[in-house]
């Protein structure tokens, strides 16, 4: 019985200088949560105002929490003594990382893609888009891919990876957009006078940009036909319909202008 009393005294003594060490630990283990979640929640907040995927923010708020949890428990460990322990789970945590990392490589490297994509910022939702002749408005950024819907209704997921590593046409970034058609007229038309007349018809339309005005340039010469080609640019962020519209009605119009001033067999193709 006197064994026993010495050595929880002991213990005790043992406890006792640990003590402080264990209560600085704990705290240092209370002050990382907390600012784990400070942080996460400033993150989350500047994040949300910058990005239109609220999944990816909530991901990357929830990443930064954990990884500041993480780091105040492994310096609480080092701080009470407990380094083995710490570098154990180190060890291990990048052993399972590389194995992991390892099996799941497209998965991850779709999600960083994802990450730079949303901070990069080469589409917004409702963009249009090209990539890898996919033509289509984006809908969603999501952990692995990206989903754009095609104007006959196709949903088609494209790896973000794919996405970062090719060529990407946006045609709406800026609601920019230019339109051109060609007009075929017969050798012995007056070209400039159709020059003219196609400009003046084009400017008449409201869509038309008259800051950046449109032109028309002689493009080629075949053996039946001298070929114009008509530029004019339209502001809108509906690259298909709005634009389908647009043409249709601006050839229309030129066609029947042009026959109404003599150009009885001029012919207007779309591009």
């Amino acid at each position: 019985m006197e064994n026993l009393g010495d050595l929880m005294q002991g213990y005790w003594e043992q406890f006792l200088e640990f003590s402080p060490l264990l209560i600085v630990g704990l705290l240092i283990i209370a002050v990382s949560i907390f600012l784990a979640i400070w942080i996460s929640a400033s993150v989350f907040k500047s994040l949300n105002k910058r990005m239109d995927d609220p999944l990816l923010v909530h991901f990357l708020s929830r990443l930064i929490k954990g990884f500041l949890i993480v780091i105040g428990l492994f310096l609480a460990l080092q701080l009470m003594g407990f380094g083995g322990i710490a570098a154990g789970l180190l060890a291990s945590a990048g052993l399972s990382a590389f194995v992991i990392g390892f099996a799941l490589k497209d998965i991850i490297e779709n999600f960083l893609a994802g990450i730079i994509l949303s901070f990069d910022r080469p589409f917004n939702l409702n963009d249009t888009i090209n990539i890898n002749n996919l033509l289509g408005n984006v809908t969603s950024l999501d952990f692995r891919t990206t989903k754009i819907k095609t104007f006959d209704g196709k949903d088609i997921y494209i790896p973000n990876a794919t996405i970062l590593k090719q060529s990407l046409t946006n045609y709406t970034r800026d609601g920019l957009a230019r339109l051109e058609f060609i007009a075929s007229f017969n050798y012995g038309d007056d070209i400039n006078r159709a020059k003219i007349l196609i400009t003046e018809t084009l400017l008449g339309f409201n869509e038309v940009l008259k800051e950046n005005p449109p032109y028309v340039v002689t493009d080629e010469f075949t053996a039946d036909t001298i070929n114009l080609r008509i530029f004019f640019w339209t502001r809108t962020f509906d690259y298909k319909k709005e634009i389908n519209l647009l043409k249709g009605k601006t050839v229309s119009v030129i066609q029947e202008v042009l026959q109404a001033e003599g150009f009885e067999k001029v012919r207007i193709k779309n591009l």
